[in-house]
């Protein structure tokens, strides 16, 4: 019989204080680049670009739980990473988010 051990990363990101209510904010840190958001004081993270060219999430435009592409306009749902408008076809990347005293972390496994 085989035992699997699940190993788990926990990554701190930035202070809730960091990212002001309806906004995100981009940090670098484990090779990632990751867009933090605070929607209505819940926390959220996804891959910083856009699946669908150039463009930095962190730096759209952000209405309730969507994101737009600050470069051709497709949208995403902060909270899945599905896409809800084109021309992004393909979803971003979401992470699990975890809040503990104040500090913004993810798990990555």
């Amino acid at each position: 019989m085989e035992i699997v051990k699940l190993m788990t990363s926990k990554v701190e990101l930035c202070k809730v204080d960091d990212v002001f209510e309806g906004t995100a904010i981009r940090v670098d840190t484990a090779g990632l680049a990751l867009a933090v958001y605070n929607i209505g004081g819940q926390f959220y993270v996804t891959d910083d670009t856009c699946t669908h060219g150039p463009g930095s999430l962190s730096e759209g435009y952000i209405d309730g739980h969507i994101v737009e592409c600050d470069f051709h306009n497709g949208q995403f749902d902060i909270r899945t990473g599905e896409v809800v408008a084109p021309p992004c076809l393909i979803p971003v990347k979401t992470y699990r988010t975890i809040v503990e005293d104040g500090v913004v972390f993810i798990n990555l496994e």
